[in-house]
């Protein structure tokens, strides 16, 4: 039976409804906003998954080619891997919705959001985040929402609350919040560097907007909900949590505190192997009750460590920076490099400058478009001492490349400024912590060494939580393990001056705005001082670029000369590439950029471009050819694609009674104009050309 509910929120009409379609999904929501239309469905398998010790959920956004009115392209004609915009907001769904499952659920969940319609101002992903949200409501998956999200801009210094396409240029942040009643679970953005505040501000402001979201799920679930599944407790014979605690605690402690992050994980698995095998003999079958007590030992360890003598594994305090190095031009070929390490974090991270050429085309589902800048993140299995087979690009790798880059797209010149495609790849060759941050780090460096002209130096800290009830301790710079253990994983990545991206993601069921505040104002301290010690490496962005980039040259014509410079079935612009070797891309606004390693190719081009767009100037002697002859004329062509006539009577001083006797068809002429009439007709002289030649031997011959 379908059931739908309704309300207006940010000026536009938001529904949910259930009960028309997909109704064999354990729950399913189809919802609208504006004319954006998007299907979630939410199913759990009858059965638990046996020997896992994770949560099986997987979320999949996927974007329909004809829910714009569009048909794929390329041969097959039908959607294909998911893109980096569906990839990233799978993620979105994901990250909000995992932590409210119970911790000892196992049965497979899978949440499909497939969008339906899209209009061009309303983005389905937030659209999708609470349709997720309802269809876990209404069904029988156990889930411990609601939660809703919403986009946040502020444009004019005003919040506003999921501001159109068109809109967004105008904002000065783009955040996107999910949360439920009392706190928020997730964040997510970027801002053109603003202080601290104003993000704590756009945050509370989100918070307060998606209340009437879950207001409107809960509606929905008192009229259609099922009841949920009940998930037996996990419980652990208390005879071998204590045989683990008495042989494993003192162990587990001592390796620790040892110093290095091999060192210390090999110690822990020697402890964890040596338990498991003296004491699964004597508890069959119940190998994993005994690697759960032993992980929670050492979780608590770590934690109550942290808790109560703020000291940390690897003995620092919770606003210790680890060790920082940073070098810059640490590859021979590259445009430019930076090699950022950080504790046993490392990035080697490279910039490619090229031109309008190697921009990437983007086909989405409100058109295509193309991208400028371009940040790619890699991350190989032995970064983290590991074996295993190469693969497409992870999703996580997707997402942490995705976030560097919002970081550092809003302290690079503009076009007009830098006229080059920049390419930033970031290749992390060894992790322990903050893996993405250390990736905006070495982009500076990398960025800076290349010689882009960036506003500002971007640095990136991820902050870790340790809470137990109204007890917390907030940790600058996390480790691996220090993100496993805890409660939250905040990075936030900025200039001096402010905030250009953020991230969070916690595994409880929400942050305070306290608590909020507090890891902005550490991270921001942790912030400054790694900046302190990149830029005393590098300070400010080396003069010009690399002699093994392309230098760029543009010139502005009139739009109308763009044409010429093409030529019929593109000849001109192909004579001026093979003659030069340069590569040539023209706007239809008449802007000209000319690239090349080589500045003598590029002044020769130039050159040419120059001569090809030149303009008649009234009193100007040109060398012309003549193109036709007529009984009162001949018409002289003096610069490409540009005829004037010389009439009879302006041929010769002498009388002249036929054109033929003076001129013929490709002869070359000095010509004088005389006259440019308002039609664009251009008068020449062969007689004041010859004239002026006169004068001008005369005064060489008087020397």
């Amino acid at each position: 039976m379908k059931e739908s509910v309704s309300l207006t929120w940010g000026g536009r009409p938001l529904s949910f409804e259930t009960g028309r379609l997909a109704k064999q999904a354990n729950g399913a929501v189809l919802a609208q906003y504006g004319e954006s239309v998007v299907l979630v469905t939410a199913v759990a398998s009858k059965t638990q998954r046996e020997g896992i010790d994770f949560f099986p959920l997987s979320v999949d956004y996927q974007e329909m080619t004809y829910a714009a009115g569009k048909i794929p392209g390329g041969f097959f004609k039908r959607e294909g891997r998911p893109g980096e915009k569906e990839i990233l907001t799978s993620r979105l769904i994901d990250r909000p919705l995992r932590p409210l499952f119970p911790k000892n659920f196992r049965n497979d969940v899978q949440i499909i959001a497939t969008v339906l319609s899209a209009d061009e101002e309303n983005d389905p992903d937030i659209i999708a985040i609470n349709a997720a949200s309802a269809a876990l409501e209404i069904s029988n998956i156990p889930f411990g929402g609601p939660i809703a999200g919403v986009r946040v801009g502020r444009i004019d210094g005003n919040f506003v609350i999921n501001p159109s396409r068109s809109e967004l240029p105008d904002s000065e942040l783009e955040i996107i919040i999910a949360g439920s009643r009392d706190a928020v679970v997730m964040v997510e953005g970027s801002a053109k560097c603003v202080a601290e505040q104003v993000v704590l501000d756009a945050i509370n402001f989100g918070h307060q907007s998606i209340q009437e979201i879950l207001s409107l799920q809960e509606q929905l679930k008192a009229r259609v909900g099922k009841e949920k599944t009940a998930v037996p407790a996990a419980s652990i014979d208390p005879e071998i949590e204590e045989k683990v605690r008495q042989q494993a605690t003192e162990p587990i402690r001592a390796a620790l505190a040892l110093q290095g992050k091999h060192n210390r994980n090999n110690a822990v698995d020697q402890v964890f192997d040596s338990t498991m095998e003296g004491l699964s003999a004597q508890y069959e079958e119940k190998e994993a009750d005994i690697k759960a007590v032993l992980e929670s030992i050492e979780q608590e360890i770590i934690r109550t460590q942290i808790l109560n003598d703020n000291r940390r594994i690897d003995g620092r305090s919770p606003t210790d920076i680890r060790p920082i190095s940073c070098d810059v031009a640490v590859l021979p070929r590259t445009h430019g490099s930076g090699l950022f390490t950080r504790g046993e974090t490392q990035a080697l991270v490279s910039t490619t400058l090229g031109t309008a050429q190697d921009e990437q085309r983007i086909d989405s589902l409100v058109g295509e478009s193309t991208k400028r800048f371009m940040l790619h993140y890699n991350f190989p299995p032995f970064c983290v001492g590991e074996a295993r087979p190469l693969r497409g690009t992870s999703r996580r790798e997707t997402g942490h490349g995705a976030l560097a880059e919002r970081a550092i797209t809003e302290v690079l010149p503009s076009a007009e400024k830098f006229p080059y495609t920049v390419r930033i790849v970031s290749e992390i060759l060894e992790s322990n912590g903050s893996s993405s941050m250390a990736t905006v780090c070495g982009s500076t460096l990398s960025l800076m060494d290349a010689g882009v002209p960036i506003e500002n130096p971007v640095a990136g800290i991820a902050m870790g939580l340790v809470k137990q009830d109204d007890n917390y301790v907030i940790l600058s710079d996390i480790l691996g393990d220090e993100d496993h253990v805890g409660d939250m994983d905040f990075k936030v990545a900025g200039t001096r001056e402010g905030v250009t991206a953020i991230q969070m993601d916690i595994k409880i069921t929400g942050l305070s705005y306290d608590i909020l505040t507090r890891a902005l104002e550490q991270a921001r301290d942790g912030r400054l001082h790694i900046l302190d010690v990149m830029q005393q490496t590098i300070d400010e962005p080396r003069p010009e670029v690399s002699d093994r980039a392309p230098r760029i040259e543009t010139i502005q014509v009139k739009p109308d000369k763009v044409s010429v410079i093409i030529g019929p079935a593109g000849k001109n612009i192909k004579n001026i590439i093979a003659q030069t070797g340069v590569k040539i891309d023209v706007d239809d606004d008449g802007k000209v950029n000319i690239a090349s390693p080589d500045k003598t190719s590029i002044k020769k081009a130039v050159e040419m471009i120059e001569d090809l767009v030149a303009e008649a100037e009234v009193g100007k002697i040109y060398l012309g050819k003549v193109r036709k002859i007529m009984d009162f004329g001949a018409f002289v062509e003096i610069l490409p694609g540009l005829d004037g006539l010389v009439h009879i009577s302006q041929l010769d001083h002498s009388r002249v009674a036929n054109v033929r006797d003076v001129l013929k068809e490709g002869d070359e002429v000095l010509v004088k104009v005389l006259e440019i009439d308002s039609q664009g007709k251009v008068k020449l002289s062969r007689k004041a050309a010859l004239k002026e030649d006169i004068n001008k031997f005369k005064k060489t011959d008087d020397v």
